[in-house]
């Protein structure tokens, strides 16, 4: 099974290899050549990955959403939204950050087999809640390699850096009004996810909810994502403002999640 893996790594680095942006082709001519090759490479890598993904997770009556299993599961979401939203036609800069990451994640529970199981009996409610999670997350991670792909646009404007060298990447207004359309729709999904975790924690996961470190640092992302779509309604925060509020937030949603997990699976064994 791991020269599947291999396979899914393999498929996504070579999307990464045709979609890198070239500053000495023009931007419309690169994507027009590598849209046919890349759309059916990055199909099946999709497809495999999907496949692989619910067969490590899904046991009889039980659910492994270890620390090994979530990175691949959430960079799968990552990919599938990025591609089917054409974010990766219109930014290939992007999906040369986000393939190679997803690469690397498709192989985690090969390199790493730590499982983590917890009983699962099919509830519709569990389900939903997993799926508007991981799209919440895959969507603000999204949304934070745009944000840096903006910095540094921004940074390259700054010092007068000719267009030839942005890859022919669309203006920065584009950017940021799709920047924000992530945002909205990511904080929309996580409002969901933390409604719906602390009505039906019993119902989802047997147990009452408990302030841990996961719902601190997930509702912290909240209000940080919050404040952002605030801030930019009555004071028009845009530029490297909202770039470091969408990173703090990706922070604390990484630290919710991913490094609670470290904590707990990695540090202290449990």
């Amino acid at each position: 099974m791991i020269l599947l893996h291999l396979a899914v790594a393999a498929l996504y680095v070579t999307c990464t290899w045709a979609l890198w942006p070239d500053p000495a082709t023009p931007q419309d001519r690169k994507s027009a050549a590598a849209r046919v090759p890349v759309g059916g490479l990055l199909l099946l890598a999709v497809a495999l990955h999907a496949w692989l993904a619910l067969r490590d997770i899904i046991s009889p009556g039980q659910l492994d959403l270890s620390l090994a299993n979530t990175p691949s599961v959430v960079a799968w979401f990552v990919v599938v939204l990025a591609w089917s939203t054409g974010l990766l036609r219109t930014l290939p800069v992007v999906g040369a950050v986000i393939l190679p990451i997803a690469a690397v994640a498709s192989l985690v529970p090969v390199l790493w087999v730590n499982p983590h199981r917890f009983s699962y009996s099919g509830d519709p409610v569990a389900i939903a809640h997993i799926v508007i999670a991981s799209i919440a997350y895959a969507l603000f991670t999204i949304a934070a390699v745009q944000a840096l792909v903006m910095l540094g646009l921004e940074k390259r404007l700054h010092r007068r850096v000719l267009d030839s060298d942005t890859g022919g990447m669309p203006p920065l207004l584009t950017l940021e009004r799709v920047l924000f359309r992530l945002i909205a729709t990511g904080f929309a999904l996580l409002t969901l996810t933390l409604v719906s975790g602390m009505l039906f924690s019993e119902q989802i996961f047997g147990k009452p909810v408990t302030f841990t470190h996961k719902v601190v640092f997930s509702v912290l992302a909240w209000v940080t994502f919050g404040a952002l779509l605030l801030g930019r309604v009555r004071y028009g925060w845009r530029g490297r403002v909202a770039v470091r509020w969408i990173l703090t937030g990706t922070a604390f949603l990484f630290l919710a999640y991913i490094g609670y997990k470290f904590v707990l699976e990695v540090l202290l064994g449990r």
